[in-house]
């Protein structure tokens, strides 16, 4: 049931990320260069994000101690 509740707060604040990304990219009262600054920062986080998820993934594959109980 966690996994489930997880997923859903997830998937909402995605959405809502997305179109408050959307609303302020198309919005003309906002100077060209803040918008471009704004999503380079956003794109360096999500391939920051990737990236770390990515070597975390390729770490518990060869994780020695994943068996083992506390």
């Amino acid at each position: 049931m966690n996994k489930v509740a997880y997923a859903l707060i997830g998937i909402g604040v995605l959405v809502l990320a997305i179109w408050g990304a959307k609303e302020f990219l198309t919005d003309p009262g906002v100077d060209l260069l803040i918008r471009i600054a704004v999503a380079a920062v956003g794109l360096g986080l999500i391939i920051l994000i990737g990236v770390v998820l990515r070597d975390r993934i390729r770490a518990s594959k060869n994780d020695r101690f994943k068996g083992v109980q506390r």
